[in-house]
């Protein structure tokens, strides 16, 4: 049975507590995380701020350098960079005890982790070796899942998994579509934007934790 834990990290204690603290209106998504044995490559979205702004900010931040970005949407644009201090310790936390980070999204000064472990043991050593490099966070919530229909199993949040069923229903991903991505939005009470953002982040999730695991030790920049 897996077991979640939501944490909230200061964002000094994780990444880009300058660039953060600049810029009180943006929102930083990690997408996922490339690890070799020297340096931690992540792949995130940026959102809620001119993106001038933010590489002019980023590029003063002393945890992060090498940025470069790799794609525009519509809602957000996607980055690369390397870490440069204090992220290693957090990942190589979840990473020794065989844990996976699902989603971690920054904004206001703080870091919003979560985190599946594959039972009580493993976060039990997750708290060990926190404790052991005094690493600073604050459990939020912890639950338990054993039922895959829920999406927490496949590293779905609940709104991804209610948008990727939804549209599923309405028979978006049949070939013709019997609706459109406003329709499904309408049927979910959100905008058109915020949908293909769910979207688009449930088909990574779901790719990640299903026909594309990789542990974070193994996989190359």
């Amino acid at each position: 049975m897996s077991l979640f834990a939501e944490f909230h990290v200061p964002s000094e204690d994780f990444a880009l507590s300058s660039t953060l603290e600049r810029l009180p209106d943006l929102v930083v998504e990690i997408d996922r995380v490339a690890a070799s044995e020297e340096v931690l490559t992540p792949y995130f979205w940026v959102s809620g701020v001119d993106l001038d702004e933010f590489e002019t900010a980023a590029e003063a931040d002393p945890s992060i350098e090498d940025l470069r970005r790799l794609d525009d949407f519509e809602a957000a644009s996607l980055y690369r960079g390397t870490w440069t201090e204090n992220v290693d310790t957090m990942v190589y936390a979840s990473t020794q005890a065989g844990a996976t980070i699902l989603e971690a999204k920054g904004q206001h000064g703080v870091w919003d982790i979560r985190i599946r472990f594959d039972g009580r043991e493993p976060l039990d050593e997750f708290q060990r070796y926190a404790d052991r490099y005094d690493i600073s966070f604050r459990l939020e919530k912890l639950y338990e899942t054993d039922h895959p229909r829920t999406g927490s199993r496949y590293g779905l949040t609940a709104k991804q998994y209610e948008a990727l069923n939804t549209a599923w229903e309405l028979g978006y991903f049949e070939d013709p579509r019997e609706t459109t991505l406003d329709e499904v939005a309408d049927e979910l009470g959100i905008t058109r934007q915020s949908l293909s953002q769910r979207l688009r982040r449930g088909h990574h999730a779901l790719v990640a934790n299903t026909i594309r695991v990789t542990p974070l030790a193994e996989e190359k920049a």
